[in-house]
């Protein structure tokens, strides 16, 4: 499957209301989805010649890294403190499409 930015925004809202937690607007998400893919890309994962996982966990490096932009983003709404639960219900929604 291809990776689809109105279900991934679905897929995290869902979590984070599971969790407990406020669904973002979709804007929100996406600026969020962005910075993980900004890692990406930045790391070298999205290259063609990247076909193996990262041979470490990267979710931590990931979850700091998005909280850095995130606070240079003045015009951000999203908690810090929901951004572990966003960073890993993309990395699952992720996963789904592999299945």
């Amino acid at each position: 499957m291809e990776f689809d930015e109105t279900k991934a925004v679905e897929f995290i809202n869902s979590r984070l209301v599971e969790a407990g937690r406020t669904a973002y607007d979709a804007d929100e998400v996406l600026n969020v989805i962005d910075m993980i893919w900004d890692f990406y890309e930045e790391n070298g994962l999205l290259d063609i010649e990247c076909t193996d996982e990262p041979d470490e966990d990267i979710e931590p490096e990931l979850i700091d890294y998005v909280c850095r932009m995130l606070r240079k983003d003045k015009a951000a709404a999203v908690v810090a403190d929901d951004v572990p639960l966003m960073v890993k219900a993309e990395i699952d929604y992720e996963d789904s499409l592999l299945d």
